[in-house]
């Protein structure tokens, strides 16, 4: 019976809606075909989904028992911790900013562990308005102030400690788009605003309101202050900061091809010039078998493609405190049999 009387009460109010809009449309045309549009401007907008853009590898922060003397590696050699990947990606359902200087809106999904075929990994995804991601691919320094602040709110968030170096992917996901789909859209956003109001006993003052953008204290509410998302908080919040990070220069470098008398390559010599470090534990160092990334915060960034591939695990740096001057050798691997 009750549930008989609740569809009763469902039925009423879909008839005075029908009504009103019905009064609408006969009274003010315009303004009816106005609010038409707008619902269904909010309808796709609330339906649409997120979209892949980047995809980042973070790496943990140095931990506290690392020395001068041991070169990290990153989490390509010798990391105990799982890689972590963070899939940017664009969704129009993230408010963008109202002007320039505003706070910037994310949406994130779960941290999540993915343990499938291959080597164990965590994901995280994080979304921004479409416009907010055009801005920084059409400005790198906003691109990189944008990645800066992403690693800075999964390190927040998540309890992590993460450094700002990071690695570009060349893949725009990590995982597969459905699951990301689900991660983020699995929080409930706040519905669009015309759904919220037919639960309520409308009035076309209430519609036209409505309509003209005056009452819309059921839209998605953005957080003022940055800090740890709280359990039960808002999905969408904005982050704040003024504090743009230095724009890391490329050192100068040489790099050469050791061969045999064969000229058969050997290995891979990489010398590199920095001389505002005075030690190598400065340095952040990621090699995989096609390319070396060496990072030192705020100061240098140098990615290079290696003419041969190489074997990652026998490579070896050594850093003379005098020239400053990296060394990094890396053996050319020997062919699948």
């Amino acid at each position: 019976r009750g549930g008989v009387a609740m569809a009763g009460a469902a039925l009423e109010a879909a008839k005075q809606l029908w009504s009103l809009l019905d009064e609408m449309a006969e009274n003010d045309p315009q303004a009816y075909h106005r609010f038409l549009r707008q619902q269904r401007d909010e309808a796709e907008l609330f339906c649409s989904p997120p979209e892949p853009h980047l995809c980042l590898r973070a790496r943990p922060a140095r931990g506290a028992g690392e020395t001068d003397a041991q070169p990290r590696f990153g989490l390509l050699q010798g990391a105990s911790r799982r890689p972590l990947f963070i899939n940017v990606c664009s969704w129009k359902r993230v408010p963008a900013p109202k002007a320039p200087g505003d706070r910037t809106a994310v949406s994130a999904g779960p941290l999540e562990e993915v343990c499938g075929d291959g080597d164990p990994y965590s994901v995280i995804d994080i979304a921004y308005n479409p416009e907010v991601l055009q801005r920084a691919e059409e400005n790198p320094e906003k691109r990189e102030h944008l990645i800066h602040l992403t690693l800075k709110w999964v390190e927040q968030h998540c309890s992590l400690g993460l450094s700002p170096l990071y690695t570009l992917e060349s893949l725009m996901l990590k995982g597969s788009l459905e699951r990301m789909r689900h991660r983020l859209q699995g929080k409930e956003l706040p519905p669009p605003h015309l759904s919220q109001s037919t639960k309520k006993e409308l009035t076309l003052d209430q519609l036209l309101q409505t309509l003209e953008g005056k009452d819309r204290s059921d839209a998605p509410v953005l957080l003022k202050e940055g800090g740890v998302t709280q359990s039960g908080g808002h999905l969408i919040e904005e982050i704040a900061s003024t504090d743009m990070p230095e724009k890391p220069s490329t050192p100068a470098y040489e790099m050469i091809t050791v061969k045999d008398a064969n000229k058969k390559p050997l290995n891979i010599e990489l010398k590199i010039h920095l001389p505002e470090i005075s030690s190598v534990s400065e340095c952040d160092l990621s090699i995989s078998k096609d390319d070396i990334i060496v990072e030192v915060p705020e100061k240098y960034r140098l990615q290079l493609d290696l003419p041969e591939q190489v074997d990652e695990e026998t490579t070896r740096a050594v850093f003379n405190t005098g020239k400053r001057v990296l060394l990094i050798t890396a053996p050319v691997a020997k062919p699948d049999p």
